[in-house]
């Protein structure tokens, strides 16, 4: 059975950083897509990075250039380094595995299992 685990959210001050860690149960991180997705109060589930299977990456608009996303296949590990973070970072984050790699992955939909989430908050 496929499992995901994410962990690393917290409470820190706008302008601080948090590192968050989804480890996955076999060789999850080296043959799927992975990425990280976050939800906030009231709002729909948006897709935040991902990492495909041949190493490429992408970011939403509002977290590029402070966003980081990574893997660590002997580990079968991915992570997500957050810097300079916002309020409107605030959100449960969740990291999810797409088996097909041909795909929208900026759709939830697509993806296949889910990690329960891990809270990030940021305070001003």
């Amino acid at each position: 059975q496929v499992q995901l685990v994410e962990s690393g959210g917290g409470l820190v001050q706008a302008g601080g950083s948090l590192r968050l860690s989804c480890a996955a149960s076999g060789r999850i991180v080296s043959n799927h897509n992975v990425a990280w997705f976050r939800q906030a109060p009231g709002l729909e589930r948006e897709f935040v990075a991902v990492i495909k299977v041949w190493e490429s990456t992408d970011y939403a608009d509002s977290v590029k250039g402070r966003f980081t996303i990574s893997r660590d296949s002997a580990k079968n590990t991915v992570c997500l380094q957050m810097n300079s973070l916002k309020p409107e970072d605030t959100a449960v984050y969740y990291c999810a595995a797409s088996e097909y790699v041909y795909v929208n992955y900026k759709d939830e939909g697509v993806y296949d299992y889910w990690g329960q989430g891990t809270q990030v908050t940021v305070s001003s």
